[in-house]
């Protein structure tokens, strides 16, 4: 199991993307796997065989443990002790032959030893097996129901199926045998069950018995929620927060964006969005505040050189940061680009463990989503993060005392008073407002 992020200590294999027996390249994807913050995909790290997999659909294990097994031209995969139990009649005849012979030989080297035992010790086991011997007769009885219960389970054991697959299946009530399966070896998956649960109406909810009344439905933490509930309560808890917030002029943010739309922007180029230009400007403000740029590290506060930019992007289970390195070297277009690749790659489960670690300050913008303004939780060790809020239009007094339509858009600035006292934030804050009023500034 590889380490895909830097706080991850566990992996659920989610699917396989290969079988057994195929053929594989360095690179090509064999596997998604869920990580503390993320469903992935995961790439071979070598050319060969999927000559084995150890881990079933569903399946989580710790990091470093061994998942399958990627062989060279005529390398065999090491059995696993459950396959070497399993062994063929044949084989296990001439194993305990060996053994036998084994046994017989070291016999005569075992006989003095057995002389020099004292008869107390011979009479004591004599004693205690006869001692047992009524309780052996009770046996029979009480294990006389174990066959049956065999029988009963011996369709269902024969079934192969991850262990997601079989929780779901009881929950759903959905028959294991009659489930065709997909997975590897034909192995019954978690959305074969689904599949099957949905052909025959059956309804997906937990058992009535661990929903509470007045509850409609307990749904499971993923890995990912996990880890964001555990991050969050170390983020407020230790991490002291403060929050500082600005109401700019988004104006010539606007003329801004419609003027490049006019232009055509380009006949090959995406366009360049409101949230690019606050991007831009939130790096471009970090360089002209470097103290902003840094984290708290003990007994000392760390500072960045370069700017690595960090976008909260919300997928299906939660949410991902990846990272712009050195966003500082960058121009609007290169950032837009960079964020749209990251962002559609995040959501399609196709990132690098390495582009979405670290970070040295992140940018979450809800104004897409229609919310005016919000305060969001510092991602550790980082030092703030910005909360970006929608524009509005909004009644204004402009330079001659006169009311007139405006637009407006809500910044907030969560800080680590460890890192960034008032003084500081409000520092940042003034040449951010600078910049996105004067986006012209952030074309050069």
């Amino acid at each position: 199991m590889p380490k895909l992020s830097d706080t991850m200590t566990e992996g659920t294999l989610v699917a396989w993307k290969k079988k057994k027996g195929d053929k594989v390249s360095a690179g090509d994807v064999i596997a998604e796997i869920e990580t503390d913050k993320a469903t992935m995909e995961w790439e071979s790290p070598e050319d060969g065989t999927l000559a084995e997999i150890y881990v079933e659909e569903g399946g989580k294990v710790n990091v470093g443990d061994k998942i399958a097994f990627i062989g060279g031209e005529g390398e065999e995969a090491p059995k696993k002790k459950e396959e070497e139990a399993v062994q063929p009649a044949d084989e296990k005849v001439e194993e305990i032959k060996a053994k036998e012979k084994e046994s017989k030989e070291e016999e005569p080297k075992r006989e003095p030893e057995a002389k020099e035992k004292p008869k107390k010790l011979e009479a004591e086991k004599k004693e205690e097996k006869e001692t047992a011997a009524p309780k052996a007769e009770k046996k029979p009885t009480a294990e006389a129901a174990k066959p049956a219960a065999k029988i009963e389970k011996g369709e269902e054991a024969r079934v192969r199926a991850s262990p997601v697959a079989r929780r779901l299946a009881a929950e759903l009530g959905v028959d294991l045998s009659s489930v065709k399966g997909t997975g590897p070896d034909g192995r019954v998956t978690e959305t074969d069950v689904r599949a099957a649960a949905k052909s025959k109406g059956a309804a997906q909810r937990v058992p009535a018995a661990s929903v509470k009344a007045g509850e409609s439905a307990r749904i499971q933490l993923s890995g990912m929620r996990k880890i964001i509930a555990q991050r969050l309560v170390e983020s407020l808890g230790p991490v002291p927060h403060f929050y500082l917030n600005i109401d700019i002029d988004a104006g010539p943010l606007m003329a801004a964006r419609e003027e490049l739309k006019s232009a055509g922007e380009g006949a090959e180029a995406s366009k360049i969005t409101v949230n690019d230009f606050v991007l831009k400007a939130a790096v471009e403000a970090a360089v002209k505040v470097p103290r902003v740029n840094a984290s708290f590290d003990g007994d000392a506060i760390v500072q960045y050189a370069d700017v690595d930019l960090g976008i909260a992007v919300a997928i299906e289970d939660g949410l991902l940061t990846p990272v712009v390195r050195a966003a500082q070297n960058k121009s609007l277009r290169e950032i837009s680009e960079a964020v749209k690749d990251l962002a559609h790659r995040a959501r399609n489960k196709r990132m690098k463990p390495e582009e979405f670690q670290g970070g040295t300050f992140t940018v979450s913008n809800l104004g897409g989503m229609g919310v005016d303004s919000f305060s969001a939780v510092i991602n550790p060790p980082q030092g703030f993060i910005l909360a970006i809020g929608r524009i509005t239009k909004t009644p204004v007094i402009d330079d001659g005392d006169q009311i007139v339509a405006g637009h407006r858009m809500t910044i907030t600035m969560s800080c680590d008073h460890r890192v960034v006292d008032g003084a500081l934030g409000a520092a940042y804050l003034k040449e951010l407002r600078h910049l996105l009023e004067n986006p012209a500034l952030l074309l050069v």
